[in-house]
């Protein structure tokens, strides 16, 4: 029996003043067992005397929470580390990014979200069709997007979701790495409006460092 996980990160609450509002769906197939790389990214972490921390890219970049005693050059030996250990997994991924101004509500955007999640089970339906029993796994706060989710599975795929909460440090690892992906899709916003500000330049460089080096390394993974 197939079983796929979706790991699911939003950045930018939805009836917030954040000016974007993005979604990011990390799909694993549970047979692609990743412990050992897990293991061997903490294990780097280990060896370059940095602390095995959950990663958290708001905090990391900006020096806050976990991060407040960490120099800058610690913080992003973090980043690449953990940009490293993303790109060796067998994971694939799918992100929507959507402007808040753009919707009247927050409902209104609820919907949106709802119409593009289908389209992405239509569009790819062979890829979700070979898999028995679809897991989704959430942070507390996400039941609009729960709701979204498990609608559209239900009408594309006929099958339920079942939502699960991490137990294994596989799935916490999962969850950051939606994280990640949610900070990158958004710096790539950043980037293309001239708002990407000091804080994205000292972690990727200018827009065509950001490009070459950090999004070309994801998007291959997009769905």
């Amino acid at each position: 029996m197939k079983e796929l996980s979706i790991f699911v990160d939003e950045s930018g609450d939805r009836g917030g003043q954040a000016k974007y509002y993005l979604l990011s769906l990390v799909f694993h197939a549970q047979t692609n067992d990743i412990r050992n790389m897990v293991q061997q990214y903490e294990q780097s972490l280990s060896a370059a005397n940095l602390p095995n921390v959950p990663f958290h890219s708001e905090p990391l970049l900006n020096g806050h929470k976990e991060y407040e005693y960490l120099s800058l050059q610690q913080r992003k030996k973090m980043l690449s580390m953990f940009a490293s250990f993303v790109r060796h997994l067998p994971i694939a991924y799918a992100s929507f990014s959507y402007k808040r101004n753009d919707f009247e509500s927050p409902e209104r955007l609820t919907v949106r979200m709802k119409r593009d999640l289908t389209n992405l089970l239509v569009d790819h339906l062979d890829y979700f069709q070979t898999f028995d029993d679809v897991k989704i796994y959430y942070d507390d706060g996400q039941d609009i997007v729960k709701k979204a989710l498990d609608q559209s599975i239900g009408f594309v795929l006929s099958k339920e979701a079942v939502e699960r909460r991490k137990t294994s440090m596989t799935d916490y690892r999962l969850e950051q790495v939606a994280d990640y992906l949610c900070t990158l899709e958004l710096a790539d916003l950043k980037y293309q409006a001239g708002e990407d500000g000091n804080t994205y330049n000292k972690f990727f460089g200018g827009s065509g460092s950001f490009k070459k080096n950090w999004l070309k390394q994801v998007r291959r993974k997009q769905l």
